[in-house]
């Protein structure tokens, strides 16, 4: 019998869904975890426990779907089960949770990752990424047939969805010691190149809104690693702000509404280093030119969601408030910024505020990402 040493990721403890109505997360502590469902559409924000007979382990991923069920990934002997879990009414027993079991990824091979990649829009199905050296592999987990639905060459991680149909998938794909990030339709199961800054430089996409345009990267084209940005299907290079250089800073939401204009997005970093467990929060437009900063509210979960009016929504759990939701606005430049300056910390915003389809054969096919290639180094652009 062979053994296959299998690897699991964790992905981020609090995951929130595409269109902001739930989020999910990995509760308790020890040997007492639990999934636990948030609801964020309605008047206030609203937790439910789905615990079942046994504890959770500690690296089992959770994701929160449209219609309030529960995704969970559990790793299972040597292979990945994954189920929905939905709470149930228990006459006389108070809530219960009701589980569906979907299928198992069984990797073939030693030293793979199996990780829950981020809720695709429409969130009518989820996928788990299988990756290791010898390829990769982008399984449909939930929404449809359980399967692979596209293969790739090469070590792959990350996870950015590039269209509003679910279809689009953007990877960073490592060969031959070089990542750069690929595009992956899932309905052809093809990949494509989607980031070459320079031949031999690491090119990772952080982020994307379709909305917009607006892409994140990671680079280290110019010697070091470097934030830039960029604009989706457009001929113009990525640019690296100076006002990034050295931020140590993961994006986790960009400002929606924004169509064709993404210099004026508004983008949440989280930053690393902070008093809180997941630091502090950085908020930045590409017009701007500079970066404002924001104490974390206590007991930050390390995400977020920016709302239809306007305001960053940022979820935290405290003894004291176990669900909770802290906002703030994104604050307006000056006309002539010369550094960062620090706004007041995020207060609690008052109940009420409201935040803000996969692939089928049947779709018509989706014009292909243009590739951001051979893009000069500006650091002197917003």
């Amino acid at each position: 019998m062979t053994v296959c040493a299998i690897e699991i990721t964790t992905a981020a403890p609090f995951t929130i869904a595409a269109d902001g109505s739930y989020a999910a997360r990995l509760a308790g502590s020890g040997e007492a975890r639990y999934p636990e469902r948030w609801t964020l559409a309605g008047p206030e924000p609203y937790a439910v426990p789905l615990p079942l007979a046994q504890p959770e382990e500690a690296d089992s991923e959770v994701q929160p779907l449209p219609d309030g069920r529960v995704l969970i990934h559990r790793r299972v002997a040597d292979r990945h089960a994954f189920a929905l879990l939905y709470p149930t009414g228990g006459a006389g027993a108070g809530p219960r949770t009701g589980e569906l079991a979907l299928g198992s990824v069984v990797p073939g091979r030693e030293g793979v990752r199996v990780s829950l990649l981020p809720p695709p829009p429409g969130g009518a199905a989820a996928y788990a990424l299988a990756s290791s050296a010898g390829g990769s592999a982008v399984w449909r987990v939930a929404g449809g047939p359980f399967g692979p639905v596209a293969r790739i060459p090469g070590r792959c991680t990350g996870g950015v969805w590039l269209d509003r149909g679910g279809r689009m998938l953007a990877l960073d794909r490592e060969r031959e010691g070089t990542v750069k990030a690929v595009a992956v339709d899932l309905g052809r199961g093809e990949a494509t190149p989607l980031l070459q800054i320079a031949d031999g430089s690491d090119d990772r996409l952080l982020f994307a809104d379709p909305d917009s345009g607006l892409v994140l990267v990671r680079s280290d084209a110019a010697g070091e690693p470097r934030l830039g940005w960029g604009v989706l299907g457009s001929a113009r290079p990525v640019r690296f702000p100076e006002c990034l250089r050295g931020l140590p800073a993961v994006p986790f939401a960009v400002q929606p509404g924004q169509a064709l204009m993404p210099e004026t997005c508004g983008v949440a970093f989280r930053l690393e280093g902070g008093a809180g467990g997941w630091g502090d929060v950085a908020l930045w437009r590409p017009a701007d030119r500079r970066v404002f900063r924001l104490a974390a509210p206590a007991g930050w979960l390390g995400t977020g969601v920016w709302g239809p009016d306007g305001r960053l929504r940022l979820p935290y759990s405290t003894p004291e408030v176990p669900c909770g939701i802290a906002g703030v606005a994104m604050p307006d430049a000056p006309p002539r910024p010369l550094r960062a300056e620090a706004p007041p910390t995020a207060e609690p915003v008052a109940p009420g505020a409201a935040p803000g389809a996969g692939p089928g054969a049947a779709e018509p096919v989706p014009p292909r990402p243009v590739p951001l290639q051979q893009a000069p180094l500006r650091s002197a652009a917003p």
